[in-house]
């Protein structure tokens, strides 16, 4: 059905162009959200078969269905968890993220509970200053926000018409059928026949190993992170600060009156056995920089032990004419599915958010016109997002290498040439960039 019109494709029955919103949903009821009954869903959605299936409930997932949402297209999402996974720390937002939360209707709600940052601090890690800025002398129109995670995806997720979402399904397979359509195979044998298929499942998608993507590989360094609980007030400043040591670096930066997101970043020549005990992973991030300023060590001390991981960074560089193109068909990647980066400029979540409004205008377009196909509306997305994507994860990757030097020649060079003289962070910001329309 390569080439098939919009109008071919959504039929049994059609997809809705409504532009009604979700009616209004408990402000927590996805905190402690449970399986929604695959019977309902079935009943609901006439059996098996599907429009549009979201594989994925993290902020790829969400914001994409609910920008289809606004745009009037109904989708399921698919979250191999039991109940929407809210644990671990918190996401800085540039400018370009809170555009496209103000485009799908959530920038005001989520500004309201968190601190806007003025600026950024660097430091050397025996606490002398090398830098500082201003965001706004930089680039007037800049916003940046420390986000915690869980309250952007419950935010996202209350977006949503009820049983939009269903847990406990884990992908485990995945075909095409005779038809054209995609078939999704959960792990507890339930079968689902889908007409579109968002693939949003992280940087180990078995989406994209199934589109044929290579694994992300490993960068080099891995990171501790937190976010640090003050039940009484935090005493940060709202700037972003960072300490640059040889071969490790640390951050911190305020995200609401009461907490404060850390990350220690250090060399290691591989990723190393997984730790789960919150304990250990103290233990270990404390004394990589136990000789540094002691308000670093005091938010490690102050971490709840549900918010502290320790992760390997890793991205995949999506060279041209090698790598695979986001769609195949009428199955397409968003986010970290498709082109995972390191977190050095901030852009992962802010592109995953840009991806999910470029595709579902793409789509809804599509279907209004009646004239494009599903497989074209899929392909101009990503030939539109590649020029934005493959250049970022090329750059984060570099500037990440950067800060991670060890050589103490070097990175005396850094800390009193290149940072207080040479850098400047306006140039560093324009990736920040992004024209976001209300949906």
């Amino acid at each position: 059905m390569a080439g098939a019109s919009l109008s071919t494709v959504f039929v049994n029955p059609p997809l809705s162009l409504h532009h009604s919103r979700a009616r209004a949903h408990p402000k927590n009821q996805w905190r402690h959200a449970k399986t929604t009954s695959l019977s309902t869903i079935r009943a609901q959605s006439g059996g098996r078969k599907e429009d549009i299936v979201i594989v994925g409930a993290g902020i790829a997932g969400l914001a994409t269905a609910v920008s289809l949402h606004r745009l009037g297209l109904r989708s399921l999402v698919l979250e191999q968890a039991e109940s929407l996974r809210t644990g671990g720390t918190s996401l800085t937002l540039f400018k370009n993220g809170w555009r496209v939360l103000d485009a799908i209707g959530v920038g005001n709600e989520l500004r309201s509970q968190f601190l806007e940052i003025q600026g950024m601090v660097v430091n050397s890690e025996d606490g002398r200053e090398l830098r500082s800025f201003k965001f706004k002398d930089e680039d007037e129109s800049q916003e940046v926000r420390a986000v915690e995670r869980r309250v952007l995806l419950e935010t996202l997720a209350n977006q949503l018409p009820p049983d939009s979402v269903l847990f406990n399904s884990k992908l485990t397979n995945i075909s095409k059928s005779g038809n054209g359509e995609t078939l999704l195979e959960l792990v507890d044998g339930t079968q689902l026949s889908a007409k579109i298929v968002i693939g949003c499942d992280g940087i180990r998608s078995p989406i994209a190993k199934w589109m044929g993507f290579a694994d992300p590989k490993y960068v080099g360094h891995c990171a501790f992170r937190g976010l640090g609980y003050y039940p009484d007030g935090q005493p940060f400043d709202p700037k972003v600060n960072y300490i640059y040591g040889r071969g490790i670096r640390a951050g911190c930066v305020p995200v609401s009156p009461t907490k404060v997101y850390w990350f220690v970043c250090f060399n290691r020549a591989s990723p190393g056995p997984k730790i789960s005990d919150p304990s250990e992973l103290k233990k270990q991030a404390k004394e990589l920089v136990r000789n540094w300023p002691t308000n670093l060590l005091n938010i490690i001390d102050q971490t709840p032990d549900d918010t502290i991981i320790r992760t390997p960074l890793v991205d995949r560089w999506l060279w041209p004419a090698i790598s695979p193109p986001a769609s195949s068909g009428r199955v397409v990647l968003l986010g970290d599915a498709w082109h995972p980066m390191t977190p050095n400029l901030g852009q992962g979540a802010c592109c995953a958010l840009e991806d999910a409004v470029v595709l579902a205008r793409k789509l809804a377009n599509a279907v209004k016109s009646r004239s494009a196909s599903v497989e074209d509306a899929l392909s101009s997305y990503g030939s539109e997002r590649w020029p934005r994507i493959f250049p970022l994860t090329i750059r984060a990757n570099l500037v990440g290498s950067a800060l991670q030097w060890d050589n103490p020649v070097v990175c005396s060079v850094r800390n009193n040439v290149i940072i207080p003289k040479l850098v400047r962070l306006g140039p560093l910001l324009e990736h920040t960039n992004f024209d976001c329309q209300p949906l």
